[in-house]
């Protein structure tokens, strides 16, 4: 299976279990690899049979910025399954990074990472 990644696609949302998160929203990161056979696409050098990644991401971006979820597993899901409408799309790895969480002791990032297929 081939593979095709977009790195840190980055929205507001306003995710959480505390109302300040809700209130004031935060900075969400978003990595995806979309695992997807290429090779049709290659031969006819034809965006149509492959999966458009500029699409892609924006659909992503505005599942970020949509109806508030309490858990970023819960956003990821929802990110999987945007990915999987896509023709082609035969799987897909979401990790859903949460830089600004509210957590009292110092780390550099929080990330829930899922992988779901059609099958």
């Amino acid at each position: 299976m081939d593979r095709v990644a977009l790195r840190g696609l980055k929205a507001r949302g306003n995710h959480g279990v505390f109302p300040k998160e809700r209130e004031e929203g935060q900075t969400f990161i978003v990595d995806l690899v979309l695992g997807l056979d290429t090779r049709a696409a290659a031969a006819d050098d034809d965006l149509t049979k492959t999966v458009h990644y500029g699409i892609v991401a924006e659909e992503v971006v505005a599942a970020v910025q949509g109806d508030p979820v309490d858990l970023i597993e819960t956003l990821a899901e929802r990110i999987a399954r945007i990915c999987l409408k896509h023709e082609g799309v035969l799987e897909v790895e979401v990790c859903v990074h949460k830089p600004d969480a509210p957590i009292t002791v110092p780390f550099d990032d929080v990330t829930v990472t899922i992988t779901r297929s059609r099958v």
